[in-house]
């Protein structure tokens, strides 16, 4: 993971001179926010991809000398299919209906979303994965 995060800081820091330059050149603030939006993305995952590097180590597709199967086994643990995401993209389509319509339609919307996603964080937890042999 050290790779992929060094290429998002060099990412980062093509975004920053850019910005730079852009700003001086067309005093165009729209453009120069888009810009600096970009690059502090581009750090907020190299920076993530950097710390989750130094906290697992080297995985096999880091090391030069590794062969296929070095990465076989398993890689852990991946929630099975969820229908949470559906449900919070429809209840968080009634927080936007109401701020067409009415309050009272957001609020709702907005306690059903809040609903769902506590359920998606403790699925895993409320009901934990069967091993299998």
């Amino acid at each position: 993971m050290k790779i992929e995060g060094v290429v998002f800081l060099v990412f980062t820091i093509f975004c920053t001179v850019v910005d730079v330059i852009y700003w001086f050149t067309s005093q165009d603030p729209t453009g120069t926010v888009a810009l600096a939006l970009c690059g502090g993305l581009g750090l907020l995952v190299g920076g993530y991809l950097l710390f989750t590097a130094r906290r697992i180590g080297a995985r096999p597709q880091d090391l030069p000398d590794a062969e296929v199967a070095d990465g076989a086994g398993e890689l852990g643990h991946f929630t099975p299919g969820s229908y949470y995401p559906f449900f919070i993209a429809a209840s968080a389509s009634l927080v936007v209906l109401g701020i067409i319509f009415g309050v009272w339609l957001a609020l709702i919307g907005g306690i059903m979303t809040f609903l769902f996603v506590v359920c998606l964080l403790f699925e895993n937890i409320w009901h934990p994965p069967v091993p299998e042999d």
